[in-house]
């Protein structure tokens, strides 16, 4: 390069959803959110949490590029991240370093961050899951980060195969991460509530004894038959 760029460059002035809008995803499940989507906005299925069983978040993400084995990008996402913000981390997939360890992690529980996201790897493990933060990633590794740069806070990124802007609905859970647009995200939240009554009324006949569907007999019913 002609000109070494600066080791952090931040990006600010992105929307944020509502609360009132935050709140009607709260506890949604990623299934029925990629169900309203017709079958899109979940990140690659590598990305899993690192505790299941903490594993259920919602949040406006807060984008940072970390370029592979570089963690200034995740510093700088610390840095700019408010409480209940879901700081989400791309580093073009690379597993061969963490992007994040349990010093880290602790400090953004500290700071309120609702979770992290990330397509690369963490260090730490056990450190991690003792401070309570969610945090979803691709792999565990111990090898550490280097602290050169260049990174990038707030621009759009892709991470984990999706797009995604800072703004933007981030829920997870045991399954994984789903993003949501803010641009899409009322429309989303309208079809949220449809897919639920749906899915109850499924459990509801399941726990009474159903064995199959409307949908399945007909699907029986129009089979052909050989032998």
């Amino acid at each position: 390069m002609l000109d070494n760029p600066p080791l952090l460059t931040i990006h600010r002035g992105h929307q944020r959803p509502s609360p009132a809008l935050l709140e009607r995803f709260r506890g949604a499940q990623t299934s029925h959110l990629v169900d309203v989507m017709a079958g899109r906005g979940a990140m690659h299925w590598a990305v899993k949490p690192l505790d299941p069983a903490n594993a259920a978040f919602v949040g406006p993400a807060l984008t940072a590029f970390a370029y592979p084995a570089d963690i200034v990008g995740v510093y700088g996402a610390l840095g700019e991240a408010e409480a209940g913000d879901v700081i989400v981390v791309a580093n073009d997939a690379y597993l061969g370093a963490a992007a994040i360890g349990d010093i880290v992690a602790g400090m953004m529980k500290n700071k309120g961050i609702a979770a992290f996201v990330t397509e690369g790897a963490a260090r730490d493990k056990a450190g991690i899951l003792a401070t309570g933060l969610p945090v979803f990633t691709a792999a565990v590794v111990p090898t550490s980060p280097a602290a050169n740069g260049p990174g990038t806070v707030g621009a759009p990124v892709t991470c984990g195969g999706l797009a995604v802007h800072s703004g933007d609905i981030v829920v997870g859970d045991a399954d994984g991460v789903v993003v949501v647009p803010l641009d899409q995200a009322e429309a989303v939240a309208e079809g949220l509530d449809a897919v639920r009554a749906a899915e109850a009324k499924a459990i509801a006949a399941v726990d009474a004894g159903a064995v199959d569907t409307e949908r399945m007999r007909r699907i029986l019913a129009e089979a052909r038959i050989i032998g």
